[in-house]
């Protein structure tokens, strides 16, 4: 049995997808992170190190919350923002939570949203 903490564990597990995902400019990572109160969506584009758009529930325009329905407010406004900046396709990092619940509401309404994952 392993005595890692929770968090060790969630790392360790975002550090594996961390080998595969990789984003570019043509296909950047969608960067999902969700904390106890808030939700967070980054496009990052790997090779050059920078963060081409993010959303999140501190937006102005978003409710402040960490529910199901909040994650899929989060999702679509993330996806709206990517779509204005020209980015239709992303590489989704779920880092290292599970899909489900959360994540899950993020990514199926990012994708109802136009974005391709």
């Amino acid at each position: 049995m392993s005595t890692n903490s929770r968090k060790e564990q969630r790392v360790r597990r975002r550090m594996r997808i961390r080998d595969v995902v990789r984003g570019s400019a043509d296909r950047p990572r969608m960067c999902v992170m969700v904390s106890n109160k808030r939700i967070y969506v980054q496009f990052v584009d790997d090779d050059k190190g920078l963060t081409l758009a993010a959303a999140s529930t501190l937006d102005k325009d978003c409710i402040a919350g960490n529910s199901i329905k909040d994650a899929g407010i989060v999702g679509k406004r993330a996806a709206e923002i990517a779509k204005a900046k020209g980015i239709k396709n992303v590489v989704f990092d779920r880092g290292g939570f599970k899909f489900h619940g959360r994540i899950k509401a993020v990514a199926d309404a990012a994708r109802e949203a136009g974005l391709c994952f």
